[in-house]
């Protein structure tokens, strides 16, 4: 039983140690980052819903994929990411553990053989003081060497930048830090948006799942303001924001302003301003087809109104003048979109200045009655973007450590440098662990130079 144990615990380390496990991690996620540029996030626009079929609605609801980067299963292939990660670094760890602190230091035949740069040269004169003068040189042009003597042969070893082996270890390590902050955001943090008109507050949001998500706290749209072009396009929108504890203003919070890229951060949650639209009403006017049975009827701007046959009207659109769109007609119109109890919907155009059109477009759609466009209600609402994120101090920490990796990893290489000091002759290697190239270079520098130090003293 033991034996049957060990062997499932070592299949299941080497599963984790797997670069075939660590590939297929990688593809896996950067499809699925693909799907989520496809898959639109959060609650799915009607357009959008109406060109799937309802079955597929339902299994991407099922499998999450409207919300796919805070689902069960993307947390689950991070975590299986990082714990592969974890088991690789283990696993390759000490061999690099021991180069760094246990290093060669006798420069013998096998490792002579082996190295990619050397260079022998004969002396004259006593080893005892060319062991000094090497290992003065070295220490002046390369780094501080380690002497060792055996059997009357002299050996001196030098390196610069051990650590910088464990560079790719810092990596996977920022890696798994950055991982950890997402997970961390993932689980305890959330994303979503609320919409607050002037004088009005909130104390809940509604995540893009459709969630809704008490604040502890309140928020008050104290004003917003709308600064357009000369064409009319938007330049600038404006919030004036209060945050309430218990109804009462928080001081430091008090008529905070937000714009576009000036969030307001509360307690780790942040607002940012999104977007902005009418909150006010509509109004209309509804009639038979002889002008009687006058009913006002208004209809909020995110919502819809019910007629007095039963129809329910939504409004799709509505213009303060006519003239920019149709050059014989003028002043407001709104486009409605009617679902009578029984029967397909149908869209009419409601006038404000042009009654006889709107008895044109009532007898057209086949309606026993009319109805009259008379105006808005003025009434903006600011639109938020709220985030809470308790990982994205850890992302950014994992960051910097990565760029700090990274830097040692590209520009940082360890060097190591053995000489061989026997009677009437000098042996020199080296290698690196990168950048062989410009090793060879130095390492030629190094040479010439022992030689000429060296041979200061021949006879």
């Amino acid at each position: 039983m033991t034996s049957k144990q060990n062997d499932f615990t070592l299949k299941l380390w080497n599963f984790f140690c797997s670069l075939k496990l660590t590939l297929f991690l990688l593809i896996s996620l950067a499809v699925i980052s693909i799907i989520g540029t496809v898959v639109p996030q959060g609650i799915p626009p009607v357009e959008y819903l109406e060109q799937i079929s309802p079955v597929k609605q339902k299994l991407y609801e099922n499998l999450g994929l409207f919300d796919m980067y805070h689902s069960w299963w993307f947390v689950l292939m991070l975590s299986l990411l990082t714990l592969n990660l974890i088991c690789c670094s283990i696993k390759r760890l000490p061999y690099i553990w021991k180069i760094i602190r246990n290093p060669v230091l006798v420069l013998d035949r096998a490792l002579e053989h082996s190295m990619a740069v050397k260079k022998s040269f004969k002396v004259y004169g006593n080893p005892a003081d060319m062991r000094d003068k090497a290992a003065a040189f070295l220490k002046a042009e390369f780094a501080e060497p380690v002497v060792t003597e055996v059997d009357g042969v002299w050996h001196l070893f030098a390196q610069k930048h051990p650590w910088s082996r464990l560079s790719v270890y810092f990596v996977h390590l920022s890696v798994i830090v950055i991982f950890a902050g997402a997970i961390i955001g993932s689980l305890f943090g959330f994303k979503g948006f609320v919409n607050i008109s002037e004088g009005d507050s909130a104390s809940k949001i509604t995540t893009q799942s459709g969630k809704e998500i008490e604040l502890g706290f309140s928020v008050r749209c104290d004003q917003f303001t709308l600064t357009n072009y000369p064409t009319g396009a938007p330049k600038e929108f404006k919030s004036i924001l209060t945050v309430l504890e218990n109804g009462k203003p928080v001081q430091d919070y008090l008529h905070a302003r937000v714009i576009v890229n000036e969030p307001l951060t509360y307690k780790g949650v942040t607002f940012y301003q999104a977007s902005y639209g009418n909150g006010g009403n509509y109004f209309f006017r509804y009639a038979d087809l002889e002008g009687k049975n006058i009913k006002e009827i208004s209809v909020p701007a995110d919502s819809e109104a019910t007629l007095p046959d039963g129809s329910t009207m939504h409004l799709l659109e509505a213009v303060p003048d006519l003239s920019p769109y149709e050059k014989e007609l003028s002043g407001p119109a709104a486009r409605l979109e009617i679902h009578p109890p029984s029967g397909p919907a149908k869209i009419i155009i409601a006038y404000g200045n042009y009654p006889e059109l709107n008895l044109r477009e009532a007898r057209d759609a086949k309606n026993d009655y009319v109805i009259h466009y008379r105006g808005i209600e003025e009434k903006l609402y600011t639109g938020l973007q709220v985030a809470k994120d308790p990982g994205v101090w850890v992302v950014w920490a994992g960051c910097l450590m990565m760029v700090a990796g990274i830097y040692v990893a590209f520009f940082m290489s360890h060097r190591r440098v053995w000489v061989r000091i026997e009677k009437g002759s000098v042996t020199m290697g080296g290698n690196s662990n990168k950048n062989q190239g410009a090793f060879s270079q130095k390492f030629d520098f190094l040479a010439e130079s022992l030689e000429k130090e060296i041979s200061r003293e021949k006879k």
